[in-house]
């Protein structure tokens, strides 16, 4: 079958488009009223904040992609092309939906006595605070940097928010003698994005650093004999990296790399500023950011850089934030006996943040200190700025325990921390492996040897304490032999990759897991023509991979029953006759990422459970090392069920994933909304 034929007959939809309708998902989260205020601005920060990083991955790739000369790589070429078109159609209709709701939010905001004013607003009270704040703090960190004939904006970080400004020098007739331009690095990391002004009348008073310096502008400049100063804000996001483990082909990548990464790096793809920014001063930016017409420009509003959104002072408001759900500890994890045991005793689980990470943090250290303990091993891919997981394998080591950490160097946007601790392990006596040349050790594993039976720990995220506030995370703890035996030959593998291995209990990739998904898939296919109960319910973050998007569509043309929670990136197309009328998707934005890979498959009757690091996705199967790992104990099996079933019932959060990108919200059942999120934490805290 031609490749056409096959796209005819399987539709996909491409992985960067799926990705604009997740994103879009949270800011409709910001629209929705019955969200707490400061939470809907949260969501808009979180919705920025994204949109930043895709431009410096994903847009960069496919840009790279179209300028890399290979008639080779031409069916790339017009795929990236369409898909390019299709990103900045989506992203400027999304950029007005954002505007709006960003405008409603401030709106609102007042009617909580709640005011974010621009410098031509203030009260003579503030305009004097405001001098204070400056002369007092603010003066030395603006540091104007002049537009000139030559000077090149190549060195600024894409981190930051810009003042554009243009200075001008009028007669007694007005007529402009002078002109000139400068930029000025908004001071954030020390001062942050708001600046609180004193209150007044019971009311809250707040603004944007950015009019903050607009109106210290004749202080800034001050002799330089101005009589005129506009200033507008501008933000660029640069070309972060090209994304090795891209759906292309393995080689065309790394040749692409290789011929363009010194060259296009670090180079702005889009560009965002003020539209009522000047056509002098405009051009003069374009020219010094080296902004091409291949590049995205945005004509926005005031205000850029809303990732700062997440950061909104509180101001003692608390009533517009989300009610505080404090971790759960377990009860029967929760005593004087030893974890250690208990786990040898029976298989144990944790899901976070529901309940604390700190009953894990308390294995490790149980771990460092026990007089039983031989050995610890265990994968590390993001860590927590003062990590106490860190911390437990510093004193295990110290306490004579080996002590092996894999970590991986190149999470990106972490590369700094993770060397960093790094190497305070390996001052702490720590054998630390840094991974393997072209395959990211993605994978989150503990094994714990003990003179008295093995216990691992099999993980759907990273031992991080933040994740574990935010994200939803499924850990389980197990002395199963045959799973702890192979979670001890995974670190094997990881140290000889391509090293002939055969893993009975564990789905492994790059060497197994896809062939093993598809045998459970290829099962409910046979199972559904045999008569046999058949049906396939998952949670996981992205479904990208061509095969197993095309074994879905076969398994729903065969009548197995597909539903699936699906929080990100979806290339599936539902609802199509003959194809995939029988697999329906949610998928959930609410106060916790969803984050953890639960897989369940009806097996004849028999159900499989698995729970593991790994999303569908070409680079979770072929350019990571990733773990899933089967569930055997009857009360985890019973949770892991409880969650997804959950989460593919919640119609107070979940929105309908298509395809389409309509991000419909789900009917509710007498218009009663359910949330998942709100109804397993519930659930968790009365079984204390």
């Amino acid at each position: 079958m031609k490749q056409s034929e096959i796209k005819k007959k399987y539709p996909y939809v491409e992985r960067d488009i799926s990705w604009m309708y997740f994103n879009q998902r949270i800011l409709l989260e910001a629209a929705r009223p019955e969200v707490p205020l400061l939470e809907r601005l949260t969501f808009l920060g979180i919705y920025s904040n994204n949109l930043d990083e895709f431009f410096r991955v994903r847009v960069a790739t496919l840009n790279r992609i179209i300028e890399y000369a290979d008639k080779n790589i031409q069916q790339e070429q017009e795929t990236a092309v369409h898909t390019l078109k299709q990103i900045g159609k989506l992203h400027n209709r999304y950029y007005k939906q954002f505007e709006e709701t960003f405008a409603s939010i401030m709106e609102e905001l007042k009617k909580e006595n709640i005011y974010v004013i621009k410098d031509t607003e203030m009260t003579d009270e503030q305009k004097t605070f405001v001098t204070s704040f400056y002369r007092n703090k603010l003066n030395g960190s603006t540091n104007p940097l002049f537009l000139n004939a030559t000077r090149m904006l190549d060195d600024q970080t894409d981190e930051d928010i810009y003042l554009a400004i243009r200075l001008l020098r009028k007669d007694e007739t007005g007529k402009i003698k002078e002109k000139d331009y400068a930029v000025i690095e908004l001071p954030t990391g020390d001062f942050g994005r708001f600046i609180q002004l004193p209150d007044s009348d019971g009311k809250t008073y707040l603004m944007f650093l950015d009019d903050v310096i607009r109106y210290c502008l004749p202080m800034i400049f001050v002799g330089m004999k101005y009589t005129d100063y506009e200033a507008y804000t501008f933000k660029f996001t640069k070309d972060a990296e090209m994304e090795i483990d891209s759906d292309l082909r393995t080689g065309v990548l790394q040749k692409i790399s290789k011929g363009v990464k010194s060259r296009k790096k670090g180079e702005p793809i889009r560009f965002v500023y003020d539209e009522q920014i000047p056509k002098d001063l405009l051009k003069k930016l374009v020219d010094r950011l080296n902004v091409d017409k291949n590049d995205t420009r945005v004509a926005g509003g005031r205000y850029h850089n809303f990732k700062d959104l997440m950061k909104f002072p509180v101001c003692g408001h608390n009533k517009l934030k989300y009610p505080i759900w404090e971790p759960i500890f377990k009860p029967e994890l929760n005593g004087i006996e030893s974890l250690i045991t208990l786990i040898r005793r029976k298989d144990r689980s944790l899901h976070y943040p529901y309940h604390s990470f700190d009953t894990f943090i308390r294995v490790l250290r149980e771990a460092s200190i026990s007089k039983e303990v031989k050995s610890i091993k265990m994968t590390l891919y993001r860590l927590a700025k003062d990590s106490k997981v860190i911390k437990a394998l510093i004193s295990a080591a110290r306490n004579g325990k080996k002590v092996t950490v894999v970590i991986e160097l190149l999470a990106r946007f972490d590369e700094a921390s993770n060397i960093d601790w790094s190497k305070k392990m390996q001052d702490a006596g720590i054998h630390v492996i840094f991974g393997v040349e072209g395959l990211k050790i993605h994978s989150k594993l503990v094994h714990i040897g003990t003179r008295h039976g093995d216990i691992a720990c099999v993980s759907t995220g990273n031992f991080h304490e933040g994740n574990a506030r935010m994200y939803t995370d499924y850990t389980i703890m197990t002395a199963h032999r045959p799973i702890v035996r192979e979670v001890n030959a995974v670190f094997d593998f990881i140290e000889k990759p391509y090293a002939p291995v055969n893993f009975k209990e564990l789905f492994v990739s790059p060497n197994d897991m896809r062939k093993q998904l598809i045998v459970l898939i290829n099962k409910e296919i046979k199972n559904k023509e045999q008569g046999k109960e058949a049906y396939i319910l998952a949670k996981v973050n992205h479904i990208t991979d061509r095969t197993l998007v095309e074994k879905l569509y076969e398994a729903s043309t065969a009548g197995v029953q597909v539903e699936l929670v699906v929080r990100g990136n979806c290339s599936l197309v539902t609802g199509i006759p003959g194809i995939s009328e029988n697999i329906q998707i949610n998928g959930i934005i609410d106060r916790y990422l969803e984050h953890s890979r639960i897989f369940i498959f009806a097996n004849g009757g028999e159900e499989k459970y698995y729970i593991g690091s790994a999303d569908w996705m070409p680079r979770n199967l072929d350019n990571r090392i990733e773990v899933i790992a089967p569930v055997y104990d009857k009360d985890i099996q019973a949770d892991l069920k409880r969650i997804v079933c959950y989460g593919f019932r919640d119609t107070a959060k979940g929105r309908i994933v298509d395809g389409t990108g309509e991000n419909r919200e789900r009917e509710r059942d007498n218009n009663i909304p359910f949330r998942s999120q709100e109804e397993l934490y519930n659930e968790y805290k009365n079984t204390l």
